[in-house]
């Protein structure tokens, strides 16, 4: 009875079925459809279980003791087998990998002072004479749709008036970035330095000698056969190459412990001319690293906080216009930064789909593999125009913890993998927080997602960076237990503001 037709009964000729393409949610039905394949070995399984149990159930004691009776019979057949066996397994538990786990990490968070809110970069940027007004107008635009927010960092040797870049000022940020997480590293895991078998440390812009492995080293007086690299020029993406790296050495290092140290340097690589393309480099990057403590000790599975399951990496340098997309160069006026392509997005594009489409077979579960190939098959064989499948990282991964280079990463990464927004709060938090911090990006969203609660036992985490070269790496990290965030992490004090609305 419709009450505003004043009790006027209305009388439906014909009633048909709803409607289910409103009604039913499409994403339930490939959920269905993935636990569907994901379970079909087993479904297949349960049949032949049963029919063996049926046939177990009739045989009778005759049968069972003329089949001992061959065994007998067949003695030496079984020794040799059995022999093969065992030596099989043997060799495979020697030779097989072991696993690489994450005991614990460290982000630095620089002191309040180091702090560059909007207004005070660009009052700095005007008053050290260096920028004209269009480089001026440029950076304000830059900032604004930047996604940072006011407290991220810029090291020392810029708030002087004018700035001091010298070779000094930048080993002292280094310093304070690399021996700040080491301490709070080694303070959380009780490690004792000397333990150290593999050390790594990437920072692509700043390379003094010493090297910063050496540094490192005679700070902490690490032991004389240490194993220590020194990574250079590898960019953004250089930390999940100094992972890479660990991993191969504790597979070769049994038993022994690797720290990685991942990190950029700002002090000497600021740029002070008025080419746009050098400038973005200025309004994004700020203050900050990381410290990671893997291990190959079967004992410290019960401590650690993941597992490494998989480090894919991409690497397009053979094209040209990919190898120059992130530059370091002088402009006209001899004056040196780091010229960014306006090719860049479509660059990172084709060098995530590559990377992507070696990761797919590895993690996506075979529902998402059989659906890319039937429509890679289609579109093959009998019309072109078929779009393409997108699969459902969602399926394979928790947690994305993608490279927090800017905004506009980020956004099309969301589009282009159909992620949700919860998806990539943790990169724009970051950005927003932190600002661009290079290679360390991926740790600092891994400690945003820890801070929140949100990683489970099972849980398996994709962190994803770009870097020059060009380069698009992928680590993939598997939880070993509820984790929870280790002391001093970076959000301690701030977790509860975020996630913050930021201005379209």
């Amino acid at each position: 009875m419709d009450s505003s037709t004043g009790g006027e009964i209305r009388i439906q000729p014909s009633r048909r079925l709803p409607d289910f393409l409103q009604s039913v949610n499409l994403k339930y039905v490939k959920l269905g459809y993935h636990y569907l394949i994901s379970n079909l070995l087993t479904l297949l399984l349960i049949p032949l279980i049963i029919i063996t149990s049926v046939q177990v159930a009739q045989t009778d004691p005759a049968d069972l003791r003329h089949l001992w009776l061959h065994l007998q019979y067949n003695l030496a057949s079984i020794i040799v087998c059995s022999a093969f066996l065992v030596s099989g397994l043997t060799v495979y538990f020697i030779t097989r990998p072991r696993p690489v786990y994450l005991v614990d990490y460290a982000c630095y968070r620089p002191p309040d002072h180091l702090k560059a809110p909007f207004q005070r970069f660009m009052h700095h940027s005007r008053l050290t004479g260096d920028f004209d007004d269009s480089s001026l107008e440029f950076q304000r635009k830059i900032l604004e749709r930047s996604g940072l927010g006011d407290e991220t960092y810029v090291p020392e040797a810029m708030h002087h008036l004018p700035p001091q870049p010298s070779m000094a000022a930048a080993r002292r940020e280094a310093e304070d970035v690399m021996f700040g997480s080491l301490d709070a590293l080694f303070r959380n895991t009780n490690v004792n330095p000397k333990d150290i078998g593999v050390l790594v440390v990437n920072c692509s812009l700043f390379n003094p000698t010493p090297s910063l492995s050496a540094m490192i080293v005679n700070k902490y007086k690490l032991r004389g056969n240490i194993k220590s690299f020194n990574l250079g020029g590898m960019g953004c993406s250089a930390g999940v190459i100094a992972v890479d790296l660990a991993k191969d050495m504790l597979r070769v290092h049994r038993n022994t412990y690797a720290v990685v140290v991942s990190t950029e340097n700002i002090t000497q690589n600021w740029y002070f001319g008025n080419k746009k393309s050098m400038l973005i480099p200025n309004c994004l990057f700020r203050v900050g690293g990381a410290a990671v403590l893997l291990s190959n000790k079967s004992a410290d599975r019960r401590r650690a906080k993941y597992k490494l399951v998989h480090v894919v990496r991409t690497h397009r340098g053979a094209d040209d216009n990919a190898f120059r997309c992130v530059y370091q160069e002088q402009d006209d006026n001899g004056k040196t930064g780091v010229s960014l392509s306006k090719d860049l997005m479509a660059i990172a594009g084709g060098a995530l789909k590559t990377n992507i489409t070696t990761l797919g077979p590895l993690v996506l579960p075979i529902s998402e593999q059989l659906l890319f190939f039937a429509t890679l098959v289609v579109r093959k064989l009998f019309n072109k125009k078929v779009a393409p499948y997108i699969p459902d990282f969602k399926l394979a991964f928790d947690h994305f913890c993608i490279h927090a280079g800017g905004r506009a990463v980020i956004d099309e990464l969301e589009k282009n993998l159909q992620l949700l927004p919860v998806h990539v709060e943790a990169s724009r938090m970051t950005l927003h927080r932190f600002g661009n911090t290079s290679s360390s990006s991926i740790w600092y969203e891994l400690a945003y997602t820890e801070a929140k609660g949100r990683i489970r036992k099972g849980n398996r985490v994709w962190q994803i960076a770009f870097g020059s070269g060009f380069k698009c790496n992928s680590a993939v990290w598997q939880a070993l237990r509820n984790v929870k965030p280790s002391p001093n992490s970076p959000w301690e004090d701030c977790i509860d503001n975020y996630p913050v609305k930021l201005v379209a």
